[in-house]
């Protein structure tokens, strides 16, 4: 294994790059930003379509959020593999359609992410604010969304874990992150596959739990804040009382 990892770390870390397509844990990471980052714009309004006491926003909004949750990841890159090309009249590369298979899989969890975040604030929040002559967008971009965010950031992190996993099914359009740089060394030395894909799993584990491990560190210290009544401590315990349709 480890005369394995000596000879090709160079292709798990970058791929190719600079002879070639940048690849491996790089891309693997690039992808995953920009699946969270992208996607986060689209969960917040989602999460507000969630909370909307009207039913024509509630609904699609629900409907979206279920339908998404309720399918694989692989499907949705096979869907934009061949339906994006098709709607744009162009080639679309395989980065490009992970990244958007990524944003409209991630916005449906990020939602949920988020409007949970919300609905845990203490009741009030969102009165009091009105009551300061903050319209309803105002006080929930100023008041309710920092609040909300700042208690979810350990499950945002969990969910940049998933992101991260979920990368792995790229190699299957033949985009060039850590699984399919995995794949190129096996098919180079074809007689030490348990060695290649035990790298693998090390790396994916070695990554996904010192994540895991930050996440916690942030939820501990966001416990110590809102319990131990420092900066910020009491604007943490304020949550809108948001209707549901009926």
């Amino acid at each position: 294994m480890w005369d394995v990892l000596r000879d090709n770390w160079l292709l798990l870390l970058i791929g190719q790059y600079p002879h070639g397509p940048l690849g491996g844990l790089s891309l693997t990471f690039i992808i995953a930003i920009l699946g969270l980052v992208l996607s986060f714009p689209l969960a917040i309004l989602l999460a507000l379509a969630r909370l909307s006491p009207f039913r024509l926003i509630y609904y699609p909004a629900f409907a979206l959020i279920q339908v998404v949750r309720g399918l694989p990841f692989l499907m949705f890159i096979f869907w934009v593999y061949f339906f994006l090309p098709a709607i744009t009249g162009k080639a679309i590369s395989g980065f490009t359609t992970l990244v958007c298979a990524l944003i409209i899989y991630e916005c449906a969890y990020l939602s949920e992410i988020i409007r949970g975040g919300i609905e845990a604030l203490p009741e009030g929040q969102m009165a009091a604010a009105r009551s300061l002559g903050l319209g309803y967008f105002k006080a929930m971009r100023g008041v309710i969304l920092p609040q909300a965010l700042y208690n979810v950031l350990p499950s945002l992190v969990s969910q940049f874990v998933s992101t991260i996993k979920e990368t792995s099914l790229g190699y299957v359009i033949s985009v060039h992150e850590l699984t399919f740089a995995a794949n190129q060394i096996n098919s180079v030395l074809l007689t030490k596959p348990a060695e290649v894909y035990g790298i693998l799993a090390i790396t994916y584990f070695l990554l996904c739990f010192t994540l895991t491990q930050i996440a916690r560190r942030v939820d501990r210290m966001i416990t110590r804040k809102r319990g131990g009544g420092g900066p910020r401590g009491g604007e943490q315990d304020m949550v809108p009382a948001e209707s549901k349709p009926a």
